[in-house]
């Protein structure tokens, strides 16, 4: 029986989520139905554009993502903060592009002093409401994948579920973990084999991501200055890395975009059967940094969601998960220890 989803996120242990939402029995999301020979290529833009869509209105930053066959990944980061800074009439103007809202919200809107004192108590408790599902990864999925099955059944002239009842959530605890899951993220297509390189993985954010430093390099644009570190430029719909943590270091990914954009590199060379390769620890400052051996980094490479079917951190840090969210059992303590050591 599946786990409650109160289960599965709590915000005050890490921000950052893996998830992965499946298609029903023979059902299709894109790509060639060997069947019937149809294609449904088509449909991973729409997956692609509505994610990329909804990560600027949700106060959910996109870290990574890869549209699949029949499935797809995601690893987001709740942004708490931007959403607790909004003002009132940003949330309202936020959920409006996704539903219509009240009457009110849409009268709050247009002439927010034409309210009454009671109006605008009846106004404040539905925006408290939106601006908590604005940060609730449950409502980003549930949007993304509506639209998508929506879209889908009427192409198919057909009724019912597309998705499997439930999407599967993951909690990455701490750094090796999120390196760890983006990285089998961003490497789900050559996995599969249906590409050769990152650059040429079709619909993941690694792709993208380097697409924005080729054309960075062919049109120069000034690199984000700071006062510790230079940002190079980055997609403005996915969530930027920010280079090695420090005490001043501006909200993203704790990584150096190079250092990751390497890893994954050398980490797809090696998942390649018709391709030898071996890591050394020296060429990659990122796994140094973690302190992770790189035969556990090829493991979880290839089997982050077989090996792990629950929260993912070290030691101390899955114990703390735990307790706030009163689970009796450590899920995954073993294959942590033995693989994040």
């Amino acid at each position: 029986m599946p786990s409650a989803r109160k289960t599965q996120i709590s915000l005050i242990d890490t921000p950052y989520y893996h998830c992965i939402s499946r298609c029903v029995r023979r059902a299709f999301l894109c790509g060639e139905d060997q069947l019937t020979g149809k294609s449904y290529e088509h449909r991973r833009d729409w997956v692609e554009q509505k994610l990329l869509f909804l990560g600027q209105i949700f106060a959910i930053d996109v870290c990574a993502y890869a549209v699949m066959s029949n499935h797809f990944h995601l690893v987001l980061f709740v942004d708490e903060a931007s959403a607790d800074a909004w003002s009132e009439q940003e949330v309202a103007e936020r959920w409006h592009l996704l539903f219509k809202g009240t009457l009110l919200t849409q009268q709050f809107v247009k002439a927010p002093d034409s309210l009454t004192a009671v109006e605008y108590l009846t106004v404040r408790a539905t925006l408290a409401k939106y601006r908590q599902r604005l940060m609730d990864i449950s409502w980003f999925m549930r949007v993304l994948n509506e639209d998508i099955a929506r879209r889908a059944n009427r192409e198919d002239q057909c009724t019912g579920r597309f998705w499997e009842g439930r999407f599967k959530s993951q909690a990455l605890l701490d750094e090796a973990a999120l390196a760890a899951c983006m990285a089998y993220v961003d490497l789900n297509p050559i996995r599969a084999g249906i590409a050769e390189t990152p650059e040429r993985s079709d619909y993941t954010s690694i792709k993208r991501r380097i697409q924005q430093l080729l054309a960075c390099h062919q049109d120069p644009v000034p690199f984000a200055q700071t006062d510790t570190l230079t940002i190079p430029p980055q997609p403005p719909e996915l969530a930027p890395f920010v280079g090695n943590p420090s005490q001043d270091m501006p909200q993203g990914l704790p990584f150096v975009l190079a250092d990751y954009i390497e890893l994954v590199e050398l980490t797809g060379r090696c998942l390649r059967d018709d391709k030898k390769g071996h890591i050394h620890a020296h060429q990659l400052p990122i796994l140094e940094r973690l302190g992770i051996c790189p035969d556990n980094w090829l493991e979880m490479s290839r089997r982050f969601t077989t090996v792990f079917h629950g929260a993912v951190g070290h030691e101390h840090l899955l114990s703390e998960f735990c307790e706030h969210l009163e689970l009796k059992r450590r899920a995954n303590l073993h294959n942590c220890e033995r693989l994040l050591a």
